[in-house]
């Protein structure tokens, strides 16, 4: 393990001394990434500690352009021979690259920066004590478990603490510490033919943001298990969701993922560009649908913002060195901005990088990933003011199966929750929902958006891309929105 004062104290000695071995060894470019990672995760089922797993990792990447191609190489070993050879290896990767390359890499300017950022918190979650951490899990658990028909009561908590220092040859030396965590709780109930999962605040684990312990003990863990436990069970017997073409009621946890899928993956400009295809596919977008392309109806405004407060996807400085700023990917309805990288923008003649650049560690390469997208609040005070003049309708809440094809335009998804709307009133409860539709014809039903005051940014730890594979932790901002002529049905 790095210590602070390795990565914080000034000095930078391994980052500075590859970039120096990559420039001689014949880079035209050449960055370093000197990274300490920290995470804990917690886990508790019926009540039992199952599970407490602590791990740190450090290490060292180089990134280079060689021959106008890029040329990567990571390594574990921080003495001297360890960081010369990983530079002199990301120089011969970028060599060899020369036969194939389609055009040589250009970058965004960038103005180098010197500087030091951290996540502001009130309370470091790799300083509580972890009896007192387990023993709030163990609380909500047995919560859950005390409502008859529970069968598994689930309580998690996760941590990440990532302290990097990055070094370019254009002069930038940036200190960075961002620490990111949360929680959640599941409770299953099982019947004769049915099995029912409800999740609290959301479902993949919990919500998670960048902050301190604070946003665990705010969740009220044990406070919410009741409910929990107690929808679990009455799911169980509920009816069907009926199926049909009807009005559409989402939470903000399932707009987010709505917002994530059918917006966040098409907008990386790597995988328009075809740079990014493998893993999760390309996009249907291209670069001449900027101030074009008709994405939904005039209320959906849609910003990625690395520097919005508490977030998940929030940072200083990405890992190109790019400071956090905000983009506007969607206004009044009508496609406006990529997420970019400094090659991907000057690939499109853009002036500058979206900041958006990011690797899960320093043995990975730096991809594209999303930051924050969110959907700007709209002008609905309530869900009172969302359901009102809904004769007949389907609410539906926190996500519980996705499925997109690869390039981002016919989806399906399934929740947990549902409730039928009567005459602008919820009425019974629903099981099996799911609700189905295409990108552009779907964003362009939505007729209302929540207010700020049901905004919240949810965060999502388990955002997969590249290959090898890596995971990103991203945002959405959302509110509570309704969509007309939704196709929705039941299993």
């Amino acid at each position: 393990m790095v210590s602070d004062d390795a990565i914080g104290r000034g000095r930078g000695e391994g980052c500075r001394r590859a970039v120096d071995v990559a420039l001689a060894a014949g880079a035209t470019y050449a960055d370093a990434r000197l990274v300490d990672l920290g995470s804990e995760h917690l886990a508790v089922r019926n009540g039992e500690v199952v599970g407490v797993s602590q791990t740190v990792s450090a290490g060292l990447g180089v990134r280079v352009v060689r021959g106008g191609c890029w040329g990567f190489a990571a390594t574990a070993d921080l003495g001297p021979t360890g960081v010369q050879a990983a530079a002199r290896l990301a120089v011969e990767v970028g060599e060899a690259g020369r036969q194939s390359r389609r055009a040589p890499v250009r970058l965004a300017d960038v103005e180098p920066t010197v500087a030091t950022w951290a996540t502001p918190m009130l309370e470091d979650p790799f300083a509580v004590a972890l009896d007192d951490k387990l023993a709030l899990l163990v609380a909500a658990s047995q919560a859950m478990g005390s409502i008859q028909g529970v069968a598994l009561a689930q309580a998690g908590q996760h941590a990440w603490r990532r302290r990097s220092r990055f070094v370019s040859s254009e002069g930038s030396d940036i200190t960075q510490t961002v620490v990111q965590c949360g929680a959640g709780i599941t409770a299953t109930a099982v019947g004769e033919t049915e099995t029912q999962t409800r999740s609290y605040p959301n479902s993949f684990g919990g919500d998670f943001g960048s902050a301190g312990y604070e946003l665990v003990r705010d969740l009220d863990l044990v406070g919410h298990a009741p409910r929990v436990g107690e929808e679990a069970v009455e799911l169980l017997t509920a009816p069907v969701c009926p199926a049909g073409v009807t009005t559409l009621v989402l939470d903000g946890s399932q707009v987010a993922l709505q917002v994530h899928e059918s917006i966040g993956h098409p907008v990386e400009l790597d995988r328009v560009l075809g740079m990014e295809a493998a893993y999760a596919g390309t996009s249907f977008l291209t670069p001449s649908d900027v101030g074009r392309l008709r994405y939904g109806s005039p209320l959906l405004h849609v910003v990625a913002d690395a520097t919005t407060p508490g977030a998940l996807g929030t940072f200083g400085y990405d890992d190109e060195g790019v400071p956090a700023t905000s983009t506007t990917i969607v206004s009044e309805g009508v496609f406006r901005g990529f997420l970019s990288s400094r090659e991907t923008a000057a690939e499109l003649g853009l002036t500058h990088s979206g900041a958006t650049v990011r690797a899960q560690s320093w043995a990975h390469l730096p991809l594209i990933r999303m930051t924050n997208v969110s959907l700007r609040p709209g002008g609905a005070a309530s869900l009172d003011e969302l359901l009102d003049g809904v004769d007949r309708g389907v609410y539906l809440e926190t996500n519980r199966s996705w499925s997109i094809d690869d390039r981002r335009v016919d989806f399906q998804f399934g929740t947990e929750w549902g409730r039928e709307i009567r005459h602008g009133r919820l009425g019974r409860v629903v099981r099996n929902a799911t609700y189905a539709g295409r990108t552009q014809p779907f964003w362009s039903s939505l007729d209302a958006v929540g207010g700020p005051g049901l905004w919240k940014a949810w965060g999502l730890p388990n955002c997969g891309k590249g290959q090898p594979g890596q995971v990103g932790y991203v945002a959405h901002g959302a509110a509570p929105a309704r969509f007309r002529s939704v196709l929705v049905g039941g299993a």
